[in-house]
């Protein structure tokens, strides 16, 4: 049943952009390359094993950690708005 404006496959078609837009927003943020010997953000050595471990790491834990904080702050919001708000 369509509401207003709204196609009757736009709720389907807002999950599948939120899923796409995680999708490019991970792989986007995918190390690639060799790792850095030392951290991008605050310049302190970053430890052997870690960059043995992760293929392309740029950022010592502590920086990595912050960076993932605000990361998933950010994603808790909802770029594309509620479904109820684009049905109206």
């Amino acid at each position: 049943m369509a509401v207003g404006w709204a196609n009757d496959d736009s709720v389907s078609q807002q999950i599948q952009n939120t899923i796409d837009d995680e999708i490019s927003r991970v792989r986007s943020a995918t190390s690639r390359g060799e790792s850095a010997l030392y951290c991008d953000e605050c310049g302190e050595p970053i430890p052997e094993a870690r960059r043995r471990a992760i293929k392309g790491v740029r950022f010592c834990i502590q920086c990595q950690q912050s960076l993932e904080q605000l990361t998933q702050r950010q994603a808790l919001f909802n770029r594309r708005a509620s479904k109820d708000s684009q049905l109206r």
